[in-house]
């Protein structure tokens, strides 16, 4: 069969929107990363050609421009005010990604070798970059088969993360319902300290002045997140990359959008974000093509064996800091396992168990008010930030 650049970039978009289709119809039970990689597997095992995506100029270097400035984005959206005041869920949340490093770096690799736990724990603690960052330091080394694993790694680890939040948040939500029906948890203790889409008052840091609405165009948006970007490579250069450039990226985001440089979200601003994650996706997708039947069979052990070591160590210490830090185990462990699927599933999740819970609606806002907050804050710090910054670690342990 050929295929024309707009009969492979139609086929790709398909395959990727079906995955949405499903994970939405089953509201977000069945993860929609899953439901694309097992099309673009069974399609190039047999119609589908290995260069599907390059052919539909999705391929380098737009992915690579794509998560350049994604991750800028993603660090305008850190902001530092509205987190301290839940410190303690981002403690407990980038605790849970250090018990998850600290048992597949010692049981792991005792079970499954070095290279093996270094590429897989990264995607198991976050989203898409971290998975991408990991991919691409595999195939550098001439690792292709851990490369598929990072890939499958991401794909799988929300099968794990849903069951095991769903309980966690229902018993947490009973606990909160009971104090709250006998009168010791008054609802408007319980308010929403999350990162919002609403636009943001100016700091005390924003030293840079503002530029007028009229000038505010997509073309601005993009030249000042090139800036950022291109400043970050420079410095990362300079540094003879002994902090990766994508953390470095994260970085200055953070750090120019508190400045005043950058707006938040710049990137849905520009209306250009939902193209940069088309890209990334798809381009993440295309080290499926490498992937032999065989391979992904050899690849269960791992892949199991690593989850499992992984989430028990986010339990252990997620927990452990719960108690410490005044939050009941399961909230804590709840926090900790947004690392395993981020924004909307934590949202989701979080609206699932406190309808179910809940026999009126001021109930339902109560739990929703008391649950939320600390859910959207935990899958914030642990995919956004903490898996970029690990991804960046690790990169340099191979």
């Amino acid at each position: 069969m050929n295929f024309d650049l707009i009969a492979a970039f139609t086929i790709v978009l398909f395959i990727l929107y079906i995955g949405d289709f499903i994970s939405t119809k089953t509201k977000a039970f069945v993860p929609s990363v899953f439901v694309a990689a097992v099309l673009f597997l069974l399609g190039f095992w047999t119609i589908l050609p290995e260069n599907l995506i390059d052919l539909a100029c999705l391929g380098q270097p737009l992915a690579t421009l794509s998560m350049y400035l994604l991750i800028v984005h993603m660090g305008t959206m850190l902001n530092l005010k509205e987190l301290a005041a839940q410190w303690r869920t981002v403690v407990i949340s980038l605790g849970g990604i250090m018990g998850t490093s600290l048992g597949t770096l010692t049981i792991g690799k005792y079970l499954f070798g070095w290279e093996t736990v270094v590429i897989s724990t990264p995607p198991l603690t976050g989203g898409i970059v971290a998975a991408l960052m990991m991919q691409n330091a595999a195939m550098k080394k001439g690792l292709v088969e851990l490369s598929v694993l990072a890939i499958v790694m991401y794909v799988t680890q929300g099968f794990f993360g849903y069951p095991l939040t769903a309980i966690a948040l229902k018993r947490e939500g009973k606990r909160l319902l009971a104090a709250f029906r006998k009168g010791e948890i008054k609802a408007e203790t319980a308010t929403s300290n999350a990162p919002s889409d609403a636009p943001q008052k100016r700091s005390k840091l924003q030293i840079i002045p503002e530029i007028p609405p009229k000038y505010k165009t997509t073309y601005m948006y993009l030249f000042k997140l090139g800036i950022v970007a291109w400043a970050s490579a420079m410095t990362a250069t300079a540094i003879n990359e002994v902090v990766s450039r994508f953390v470095i990226c994260l970085i200055f985001g953070v750090i120019t959008a508190e400045i005043g440089f950058l707006e938040r979200r710049p990137l849905d601003l520009s209306g250009s974000f939902g193209f940069m994650m088309t890209t990334l996706m798809a381009f993440i997708f295309a080290g499926l093509a490498k992937a032999t039947p065989n391979m992904i069979v050899s690849l269960v052990g791992p892949l199991f064996g690593i989850i499992a070591i992984g989430v028990t160590g986010m339990a252990l210490f997620s927990m452990t800091l719960g108690k410490l830090l005044g939050y009941s185990k399961e909230m804590s462990f709840a926090c900790a396992l947004t690392a395993l699927y981020g924004f909307p599933p934590n949202y989701v999740l979080t609206e699932e168990a406190s309808k179910a819970l809940a026999e009126n609606p001021e109930e339902f806002k109560f739990l929703m008010d008391s649950l939320l907050p600390k859910m959207l804050v935990g899958g914030f710090i642990t995919v956004t930030i903490g898996s970029v910054i690990l991804a960046g670690i690790f990169v340099n342990l191979l």
